[in-house]
């Protein structure tokens, strides 16, 4: 995956794009991800149950109840530790996600906290805390740093946003979604699918992998915020709506085909809708000029469109 050149001076905004990552069911709440085109809204959902049940087996075998070291998260216990101990942060992770009901239904435990280093953690080695956050999309933060002896994870429900593969990722958007503006997040590049895959993203027999690439890239790298590189979490089979890292980000493509070639290289933490990724195609359909990045045809956009985060709570 190619990374954009340094722009030092960027278009005039004039379309605007609401980012969406999460759709936090077991929460009822969102956030939207949705692009204005000649004033008419659309919105395009990430990460509901429906986007990822395709892919639980392969997400499952790559053991996703994953979790941040030296976190402490905090909330209403749904088990204490002191009485619920566990061989590994993983069992623990395994033992929240158990409290959710189907793959729609609520989330009795949306966090969870492990001490998992016999040294530091002492007496409490193994004590697993089940949790349930006031508000999972705004998580409580009870300490972090290198002294913490805690790992914490949240669970979003089966196949919504994938905080148990991918949670840096996900932490980090959430950090975006506090600050109430992402400005300088945007996307940049445009490519459709050319002659190569077809509706469904399927690659076309005997049809070469690009150019064009069939992706539509940005960055999320918000002014007066200090990125940390975000370390390789789960890396599957980059699909039809897949939202993945460039490298360490803060760059990031969506895919509009399976891109098997690409030989699980990338860090996956979001979803877009099937039904949605009609506004990823309209991007990708916007004007264009060539360039070249690292020896590698590219299309980037004449005028970058701009991504902003907004929260929006379901409907009853």
């Amino acid at each position: 995956m190619s990374r954009r050149q340094t722009d030092s001076d960027l278009h005039r905004f004039t379309l605007w794009v609401l980012f969406l990552i999460a759709a936090i069911s077991c929460c009822m709440a969102y956030y939207s991800f949705s692009v204005s085109l000649k004033g008419n809204s659309d919105t395009i959902f990430v990460g509901s149950s429906e986007s990822w049940r395709g892919n639980e087996e392969e997400r499952e075998g790559d053991g996703c109840c994953r979790g941040v070291e030296h976190l402490e998260l905090w909330g209403d216990a749904m088990k204490w530790g002191s009485d619920f101990k566990l061989n590994s942060s993983e069992e623990c992770c395994r033992a929240c996600k158990e409290m959710c009901e189907g793959d729609d239904g609520p989330c009795l435990c949306d966090s969870w906290v492990f001490c998992g280093n016999k040294q530091d953690c002492g007496s409490r080695f193994g004590e697993c805390w089940l949790k349930k956050q006031t508000d999972a999309l705004d998580p409580d933060w009870r300490d972090s740093g290198d002294n913490v002896i805690w790992t914490s994870g949240l669970v979003f429900g089966k196949g919504e946003l994938f905080p148990d593969c991918a949670p840096h990722s996900v932490y980090y958007i959430l950090e975006l979604l506090s600050l109430q503006h992402c400005a300088g997040c945007q996307f940049y590049r445009a490519e459709s699918r050319g002659n190569s895959w077809d509706l469904q993203g399927n690659h076309i027999e005997h049809a070469p992998y690009g150019p064009p690439y069939a992706l539509i890239q940005g960055t999320v790298d918000a002014y007066g915020t200090v990125f940390k590189d975000i370390p390789q979490e789960a890396c599957p089979t980059i699909r039809r709506g897949s939202i993945a890292w460039v490298g360490s980000g803060p760059d990031f493509f969506i895919s509009l085909a399976n891109h098997h070639e690409w030989k699980k290289a990338y860090t996956v933490f979001g979803q877009v809708l099937p039904e949605d990724m009609e506004i990823v195609e309209k991007i990708s359909q916007l004007p264009t000029i060539p360039d070249v990045w690292s020896n590698v045809k590219v299309a980037v956009l004449e005028r970058p469109v701009p991504l902003r985060f907004i929260r929006m709570k379901k409907s009853p």
